[in-house]
């Protein structure tokens, strides 16, 4: 299915996991840093303490990743750039993996992420809530999100009502007279999406489902205390930094600013007048978000940008690099303190935060992320998975792996083209029994 012609919305829909027997997942994580391709198989879980929301566990038996050409600040500025680089990266996966890949998952930063919540209501007239009234009220908060210019990513009912008392989550055969719904939807706009499709096809690959960056590292990198009690996860990558808040087992909002790691690198290129890549060196080996008193007295080199041999490398307190740095850390850390103010979910956020993604490994930065946001941080690595390499176990592939778990939870979702919900994986998820009367859709 295309994001062209199909006269529903237009997005491919996963197919929602078999229960019984182990699944290939492959997926890709298209970054202005670098493009990962990751290919895992999915097998059915017993029930477990340890994060008890998975159905299946994951093992990753292909990975391929290469430094990106193309994207810039999360948008793809160079088709056949990306295309070339999405080849390598998928071709690696496949000779680790020992198969050929046709379809994939793959994750949005672009097109201006925008979270909404939608509420509806119907009347019960006093009779207990049947399976077809939760399809109406589900239908009616789906159509007032349609959009021409916009697409669906996500939409998840956060939680039901019944006159007027909120909170449940399964109101299945509870009486009242009204019920209501509460949706979150996610949505892009449609040219980034078309763009980002347009890439995979020309790598004869097809779009298998897209997900929003956001909500995917925030499935890898939280535990499920953090999802039910309310928590952000923060993803700073290499142009772009995205944020996901969760309560209740849900992603409840996400948004995403165009900044990220590499703005850091071209800030100390431009004021060191040095290289690209001997800047991003610089970052990683003496940049750090922490003022430090050491940093006067020592002296650092930094190459020079000619080509010439006569050309002298320059030397520089370390605090001069730390202070360039600093002050785009800070900056990026103030906006997503007020984007989080600014969305309502301050509350819920509560004190925790999870910060993950490349970016996240500088030298301080949780310490500078827990003065300027003021609550509790802690690096977030991806969990949950085997088979990683040791190179891949880092929070940079954070958003790789949520996009291996995403099947998992994507029966969560309704989508208001045929109104349903995927049917769903087996009888642990508390929608199992929803499942069953939302199949005829698609």
């Amino acid at each position: 299915m295309s994001l062209f012609g199909s006269a529903n919305f237009g997005l491919p829909r996963l197919k929602p996991l078999p229960s019984k027997r182990s699944h290939v997942v492959s997926v890709l994580d298209i970054g202005s840093t670098k493009v990962v391709c990751m290919i895992g198989r999915l097998t059915p879980r017993a029930e477990s303490q340890i994060l008890p929301g998975r159905t299946h566990s994951i093992e990753v038996i292909g990975i391929g990743h290469q430094k990106s050409r193309g994207v810039k600040n999360g948008v793809i500025a160079d088709l056949d750039a990306v295309e070339s680089v999405v080849r390598l990266a998928v071709d690696a996966a496949e000779r680790m993996a020992g198969l050929t890949i046709d379809s994939l998952i793959v994750n949005v930063s672009a097109g201006r992420l925008q979270s909404d919540v939608y509420t509806a209501t119907i009347d019960l007239g006093g009779q207990e809530v049947e399976a077809n009234d939760l399809k109406k009220v589900l239908a009616a908060a789906g159509h007032q999100s349609l959009r021409t210019d916009r697409a669906i990513l996500h939409s998840l009912p956060t939680g039901f009502s019944l006159d007027g008392e909120r909170g449940i989550r399964d109101p299945l055969a509870m009486f009242g007279d009204v019920l209501g719904v509460d949706m979150h939807v996610l949505t892009a706009e449609r040219p980034a999406l078309k763009n980002l499709e347009l890439c995979v096809n020309r790598a004869h690959l097809s779009v298998e489902g897209m997900v929003a960056t956001p909500y995917a590292s925030g499935l890898a990198a939280l535990v499920d205390d953090e999802v039910e009690l309310g928590c952000a996860a923060i993803d700073m990558g290499g142009g772009t930094t995205t944020i996901s808040v969760f309560a209740e087992g849900k992603l409840v909002h996400a948004d995403a600013v165009g900044l990220g790691g590499h703005h850091v690198t071209t800030d100390l290129a431009r004021g060191l007048s040095t290289r690209i890549e001997d800047a991003e060196r610089l970052k990683v080996v003496h940049g750090s978000a922490l003022p430090n008193s050491a940093d006067e007295s020592d002296i650092i080199s930094v190459p020079p940008i000619g080509e010439d041999d006569r050309d002298q490398p320059t030397h520089v307190p370390r605090a001069l690099v730390s202070r360039i740095v600093r002050a785009r850390i800070e900056e990026t850390l103030e906006l997503i303190r007020d984007r989080i103010q600014r969305s309502g979910f301050s509350p819920i956020v509560g004190k925790r935060i999870v910060l993950t993604g490349g970016a996240s490994q500088l030298t301080g930065l949780p310490e500078a992320a827990r003065r300027i946001l003021a609550r509790n941080v802690r690096i977030g690595r991806p969990l949950g998975v085997s088979g990683l390499p040791a190179a891949a176990k880092g929070p940079a592939f954070s958003t790789a792996v949520g996009l291996m778990i995403y099947p998992q939870v994507a029966d969560l979702e309704t989508h208001a083209a045929g109104s349903g919900m995927f049917s769903t994986l087996g009888g642990n998820s508390r929608f199992a029994r929803m499942g069953q009367w939302l199949k005829e859709s698609f």
